[in-house]
């Protein structure tokens, strides 16, 4: 029988799915709403994706250092009150017919502030109140939640705005993203002993330091940065090949790229049992290993087009990197002082989000330059040279989760 997890997880647990929820919402309704109330194109649309992953590169590390300093709970309480804010702002904007490009730009900015800030605090929160034998579990549990907001809110943003319009939207997201400050108003961090301060800047350093410093994480952020340039490489290509190469209609590509939400949900059901059933070494290899398959099966396509083919591969690169992320995340928490978990995450989510416009850029330019076709074969040696780093580290030897640095 399974040991529940504690009472303040499951509220953090809670919370965090009606914040996601309400991101994916959001994200998905904005640029449905720009191209149907505004007329917006592809340039306007960019400029709103822009703005709402800049926050990310920005605002990871200071606020990993805030993280570090502060209560995290009330730092998660704030942020998400901002993207409440953010979202009331977005409906009145709807209502009053005072939409415009440049307002779903700065609101979308500012409500993705929320966004880095549960993603810098909620890793840093979970080993001070889950047990370390139960770190993968929780873990687990948070990567359900983002995977279901993930494969579902798109499609309801879509269906709500279709039948009953964009306001629905906005009003279904701002009382996901209450209900997500509720929670975490009911729950209580424990104390945390106080660090000694430092200039902002020594600090920051210090965890960047400890990164590439450390045996485990410096392997793992290398890979991360080499997958995510390789990811959106192939998100450059995939569109225009699967219309153009695999003949799919606008449905079809929407049901392959479906398959990715799909996999990222099985991936975290069956996280649990994969940690039990190997090493904990092997289970974080796992992740980087299945990359390399999907690519391979997305490569394939080039000599057998199909559909079913390309979603099978989508599929996998769900399941995988799902894998991975819960994993690495647990091992991330286990050898970080609980003093700098803020930062070390900030560091992981600053440098990934920071690789993905040069993997679009890169995929951008070598399709325009040599087809789409070489960004296929690109994306697969980008991730067969991920997977070679982890196989290549120290952390094939983990047995089982290090005991935990105080």
């Amino acid at each position: 029988m399974h040991t529940p997890l504690p009472l303040p997880f499951q509220r953090l647990a809670w919370s965090n799915l009606a914040a996601q929820s309400a991101e994916q919402l959001s994200l998905a309704a904005v640029p449905l709403v720009a191209v149907l109330m505004l007329g917006a194109g592809p340039g306007e649309i960019g400029l709103l994706a822009a703005l709402q992953t800049l926050p990310f590169l920005l605002l990871a590390i200071p606020l990993g250092l805030l993280a570090d300093r502060v209560s995290r709970c009330r730092l998660m309480v704030a942020a998400e009150s901002l993207r409440a804010l953010s979202l009331v702002a977005l409906l009145a904007m709807v209502l009053s017919g005072q939409l415009s490009i440049a307002g779903l730009a700065l609101l979308g900015f500012i409500g993705a502030v929320g966004t880095v800030c549960f993603n810098v605090a909620a890793p840093a929160l979970v080993p001070a109140i889950v047990p370390r034998t139960l770190l993968a579990r929780a873990n687990g549990r948070l990567e359900l939640a983002r995977s279901m907001a993930f494969a579902a809110g798109p499609a309801l943003a879509g269906a709500l705005v279709a039948w009953t319009g964009a306001p629905s939207a906005f009003v279904l997201a701002t009382l996901l993203s209450g209900a997500a400050v509720a929670l975490l108003l009911q729950l209580a961090e424990p104390a945390r002993a106080p660090a000694a301060r430092r200039h902002a800047l020594l600090e920051i350093r210090d965890g960047a330091q400890f990164v590439w410093r450390q045996t485990y994480l410096r392997p793992m952020v290398i890979a991360g940065t080499v997958w995510n340039i390789a990811w959106f490489v192939l998100q450059a290509a995939y569109v225009p090949y699967a219309v153009r190469v695999l003949g799919l209609t606008a449905q079809g590509v929407g049901i392959t790229l479906g398959a990715y939400g799909a996999g990222m949900v099985v991936g975290a059901l069956l996280s649990p049992r994969v940690v039990a059933a190997m090493p904990f070494g092997r289970a974080i290899q796992l992740g980087p290993a299945v990359s390399v398959l999907a690519a391979a099966a997305m490569a394939a396509t080039l000599f057998v087009p199909s559909g079913v083919l390309a979603g099978t591969a989508f599929f996998l690169f769900g399941v995988g990197p799902i894998v991975w992320t819960i994993t690495s995340t647990t091992l991330r928490q286990s050898v970080t002082p609980h003093a700098m978990l803020g930062r070390v995450s900030a560091v992981f989510l600053a440098v990934n989000a920071g690789s993905r416009p040069l993997g679009a850029a890169l995929g951008g330019v070598v399709g325009a330059s040599m087809g789409e076709a070489a960004c296929l074969w690109l994306a697969l040696a980008g991730f067969v040279m991920q997977a070679a780093v982890i196989f290549a580290s120290q952390l094939h030897a983990l047995r089982q989760l290090p005991e935990p640095v105080a």
